[in-house]
């Protein structure tokens, strides 16, 4: 062969060889691909932050080189806060996108259709913000895990404070759907083991978003309460609190409130916020533990803001799914599943275990008063109740949760 035959033989199969590699290295550098799905346009206030939340996960982890080499690439749409729309975008995402694994869900309803579709496609589900107990309980699968305290989990971190106020008249308002229903049967259960004279004078429901807080407020007034349990959250919340102000329903009473000292809800109140109200919340500005100042210094570079709620849990559900697919060593559906059994890992509100038996994450419960600060609401004299304190024992969480694997 001559010089220049074995010259461009060489440069041939150099080519050859280099679009081998190529080729090797884009299919190594292939992105995972996470579907995720949440009502950003019915719940804009706690969702806008969840997804900043996940936008600086995902930054974060694909910085750091990924999830073995390759890449994470989310995915995201909207349920319209809609069950049926949720299992459409949902089946839109898996045939159409080829996403390999599912997160999201904020409404206990669409949190709902998103568990059954998680089963009947044996397709991995992180549920992130639904707190209807009967995600992890009697609707329980083997896919599907969930992040946030349950509304059982929530309840009982204000038991025991509610307990030491030793009012025996109650008035409950609560929105009537899954996670209100939720609550109210959880709070008037366990105060009754805990105080067993304690008598509920009311249980106003009100239709979730659409809250008429001149007549709740009225029938809360007309029962005579000792003490009010609010559920309502969102602009739910909003109107009630200044419906309520506005008509001295709360001048003399205890209110215990579930959510409200969440900054989204805080925010949305400013100089209306309540004081002295025995709440659940975020009080970021006050959690001196390393990984939460790191966390709020990341997310004010990032957005030039501060982190609410929602912010945790997006941040801690992408989190999550990367520790899950590392542990897993891969997309594998049961791996993925064997491997968030038992998962632990770190986050804005301390270490988080998921358990076994019941795939409902250890993240616990801040449990404070509310107080006014500049015209702001924020909380005060705060506790974290640590979610692995917070379920009930393990025998009665195996007959909720009936052959769910």
């Amino acid at each position: 062969m001559s010089d220049t035959g074995r010259m461009w033989g060489a440069l041939a199969q150099a080519a050859i060889m280099a679009l081998a590699l190529g080729t090797s290295s884009a299919h190594a550098a292939e992105p995972i691909r996470v579907g995720e799905i949440n009502s950003y346009k019915a719940q804009p206030a706690f969702l806008e932050p969840y997804r900043q939340g996940w936008q600086l996960a995902l930054e974060q982890v694909n910085a750091a080189g990924g999830v073995q080499g390759r890449p994470l690439e989310v995915i995201s749409r909207d349920d319209n806060g809609n069950p049926g729309d949720s299992v459409r975008v949902a089946e839109e995402l898996r045939t159409r996108e080829k996403v390999e694994l599912l997160f999201g869900g904020f409404l206990s309803n669409t949190g709902l259709a998103l568990t059954d579709y998680a089963k009947q496609r044996r397709m991995f589900f992180l549920a992130a913000e639904p707190l209807t107990d009967k995600i992890t309980w009697a609707q329980g699968n083997r896919y599907t895990f969930r992040l946030r305290p349950s509304t059982y989990m929530q309840v009982a971190a204000l038991i025991p404070e509610a307990a030491k106020l030793q009012k025996t008249r109650w008035a409950i308002v609560y929105p009537n759907y899954e996670y209100g229903q939720s609550a109210l049967n959880s709070f008037k259960s366990l105060l009754k083991a805990q105080q067993p004279d304690v008598e509920f004078v009311a249980e106003v429901a009100a239709p979730l978003g659409k809250v008429d807080a001149g007549a709740v407020v009225q029938a809360l007034a007309d029962a005579k309460p000792d003490a009010i349990f609010n559920i309502l959250f969102a602009t739910d919340l909003t109107r009630f609190v200044r419906e309520g102000e506005t008509r001295g329903l709360f001048e003399g009473r205890e209110v215990v409130s579930l959510l409200t000292g969440e900054p989204e809800y805080m925010d949305a109140l400013g100089a209306d916020a309540p004081e002295g109200w025995l709440i659940t919340g975020y009080p970021w500005y006050a959690i001196d533990t390393p990984y939460n100042q790191r966390f709020v210094a990341d997310y004010r570079a990032r957005f030039n803001d501060y982190p609410r709620l929602g912010s945790v849990v997006g941040y801690a559900s992408l989190m999550s799914i990367a520790e899950g697919l590392k542990k897993a060593g891969g997309t594998d559906t049961d791996a993925l599943v064997e491997a968030f059994r038992g998962l632990t890992l770190d986050s804005p509100f301390g270490p988080i275990t998921y358990r076994a038996l019941d795939h409902q994450s250890t993240m616990g419960v801040f449990v404070g008063r509310s107080a006014l600060q500049e015209n702001k609401g924020v909380m005060v004299d705060f506790q974290y109740r640590d979610g692995a304190t917070l379920m009930p024992p393990d025998e009665e969480v195996r007959r909720l949760r009936p052959a769910a694997d």
